[in-house]
């Protein structure tokens, strides 16, 4: 298959030829227009190539992705989402029912039909179209619920157009439909991790099953839990084609403390695990903005994880780490000691080093950046020079090897069927490349009470559990984490406290990293005398002037950040209003529960 396009961003010499063949609605009510230029275009297989990666701007952009967890349980940040404050979000708020890119791939769909070009080559492009028209609805879907299902264009006068939304049922079948059609016909072969193949649609199959399976088990009040099991048996094995026949496999380069963050820093993406990229190239001035979103106290939005997500990271021995004697009151110097490796490859810690002009230097965290003490490092690279604006060159992953893993092991084991060789075909193997050393060749048989307490009060089996530990853990920060606690049914986890590490002394500085310097100190009254490098925090109950103090410290000495503003989940929020403005201009299209007033 003849390429053009070496990434799925946008050229400038694709996009100028699109710009004249191809016209997309932004609303299910704009006038649609035809274009003039069709032989140009359906006649030749440049011509076809060159609309075909007009479909990749409905991908993620690397800023995109890098926001992806803007909104989690586990994280802290710079103030609360306007949707978990009561009163704060409603129709009039609500965005995201655009339909740009919906006609420009159903005009293709309808029009590759040139007898010229060669029936495998056709519904090659084809197939294309549909696996970009299913991440399209599959978006739509998690968001709205029922949505329209457009298979066609459409003119002005088409009374379609102003439809009512058609069940999700239908909606997730024709999402599947597009995607079989993909992997039965797309012919791509790709190193570079920026193009579509076969193997990326039965990738993104089983995201599309296993969050439709388990939404609905979990909400039974859709009346849907019949299709259940059928949903996950069609993810296990589209899951399972990534698996035997991809020739991917987890990047272990570099050892158990390197590997992992490997996937995220790296300029041209690990193609032996990553099967799609947002990619930088510095020759075509293609860059991302990761540092400056994640080091920045003003530009970002000062992600931290919490605490309580943080104890869920393992000893390095396969064992609970709340399990430790004295936990709660361990100091985040010793508390980070002896994990799993991915946290040090997650957070700032320990010896943890940054290039600042032409040294390398000691970071610990930062409190003019972090409100818990555990700063993420993990979509970063380690250079200040590219702390601001869109410097970054790393590509940045949008769908892994190990997420095809976790989604085959969640999809088993609620089906029942997950076995021991299926645990160390996955979590096992997920864990090995951790570098945790016990646990990883059978699958476990104890519940974890943390787990259960703090996060999946009803859930008892002990390896779904754990495959729900994994998946936090491993796909953390990569946008992955709302869409599973709605698919879960567990919103209020979106309730937690915003918790931050153990403080054993106010006024005391403490040293994070252990290199002899103290980095912070906590105090209700500034001290007289400061120690130089310092970062002094106050935790004291209001500041200066008489406003309440959003970093405080808790009864049990844990920081907290934002305690005073607040957040309350309701379920009207596992759905997004239909924003007002289309409401109006369509009326038949309703409004998801609990949003109509």
């Amino acid at each position: 298959m003849f390429h053009i396009k070496a990434t799925h961003i946008k050229l400038a010499i694709a996009m100028l030829f699109a710009s004249l063949i191809i016209v997309s609605c932004k609303k299910l009510d704009q006038v649609p227009k035809d274009t003039a230029t069709n032989s140009a275009v359906f006649g030749s297989i440049n011509g076809l190539q060159l609309y075909a990666n007009s479909f990749y701007d409905i991908l993620p952009t690397a800023g995109d992705a890098v926001r992806g967890d803007a909104m989690a349980d586990y994280a802290a940040r710079t103030s609360v989402p306007d949707f978990l404050r009561p009163g704060a979000f409603g129709p009039r708020q609500s965005s995201g029912w655009s339909w740009s890119g919906l006609r420009n791939i159903n005009y293709f769909i309808e029009n590759c039909t040139n007898p010229s070009i060669s029936l495998d080559q056709r519904q090659h492009f084809i197939g294309l179209a549909r696996f970009f028209r299913a991440w399209f609805y599959f978006d739509k879907l998690k968001r709205f619920g029922d949505v329209p299902w457009i298979g066609k264009t459409m003119k002005v006068d088409d009374p379609a157009l102003y439809n009512g939304r058609d069940k999700r049922t239908l909606v997730v079948d024709s999402i599947l439909a597009d995607l079989d059609y993909a992997g039965l016909h797309i012919n791509t072969t790709d190193n570079t991790r920026s193009l579509i193949t076969k193997y990326t649609a039965y990738a993104f199959k089983s995201r599309v099953c296993l969050f439709e399976g388990t939404f609905r088990k979990y909400h039974d009040e859709y009346g849907l839990q019949a299709s259940v099991d059928g949903l996950l048996n069609q993810g296990v094995t589209a899951a399972q084609k990534v698996m035997n026949e991809g020739g991917f496999s987890l990047n272990t380069a570099g050892g158990t403390d390197k590997a992992y963050r490997q996937l995220f820093t790296s300029q041209a993406p690990v193609a032996s695990e990553v099967i799609l990229a947002a990619i930088s190239d510095p020759a075509l001035g293609i860059f991302n903005d990761s540092n400056w979103y994640w080091t920045s106290a003003t530009y970002g939005d000062r992600l931290s994880f919490i605490r309580t997500f943080v104890n869920t990271y393992l000893n390095i021995d396969g064992t609970p780490f709340t399990d430790k004697p004295g936990y709660k009151t361990m100091p985040f110097a010793q508390e980070v000691k002896g994990r799993d490796m991915r946290l040090q490859q997650t957070i700032r810690m320990g010896n943890y080093t940054r290039l600042n002009g032409a040294t390398q230097q000691a970071a610990p965290p930062v409190f003019s950046y972090t409100y818990t003490g555990y700063q993420p490092i993990k979509l970063t690279q380690d250079d200040a020079s590219m702390d601001g604006g869109s410097r970054n060159t790393n590509s940045i992953p949008l769908m892994r090897y190990a997420e095809v893993l976790l989604n085959y092991a969640e999809a088993k084991a609620e089906l029942g069927t997950f076995t021991d060789a299926d645990w160390n075909l996955t979590i096992g193997a997920l864990r090995r490349r951790a570098g945790i050393t016990g646990n990883t060749a059978t699958k476990p048989v104890i519940a974890d009470k943390y787990l259960q307490a703090n996060y999946f009060p009803a859930i008892s089996d002990p390896s779904l559990l754990e495959i729900r530990r994994e998946r936090g853990i491993e796909l953390a920060f990569e946008g992955f984490r709302f869409n599973d606690i709605v698919r879960w049914k567990r919103g209020e986890l979106m309730d937690q406290t915003w918790n931050g590490f153990y403080v054993p002394a106010l006024d005391v500085p403490l040293d994070l990293n252990e290199d002899g310097k103290p980095d912070v100190c906590f105090y209700t009254t500034l001290p007289a005398n400061q120690v130089s490098g310092v970062t002094y925090v106050s935790v004291a109950a209001t500041l200066t002037g008489g406003t309440a103090n959003p970093q405080r410290l808790s009864s049990d000495n844990e920081l907290t950040w934002l305690t005073t503003v607040q957040r309350k989940w309701d379920n009207k929020f596992y759905l997004y209003p239909i924003p007002e403005t289309d409401r109006l201009q369509n009326p038949k299209l309703g409004q998801n529960p609990g949003w109509e007033q």
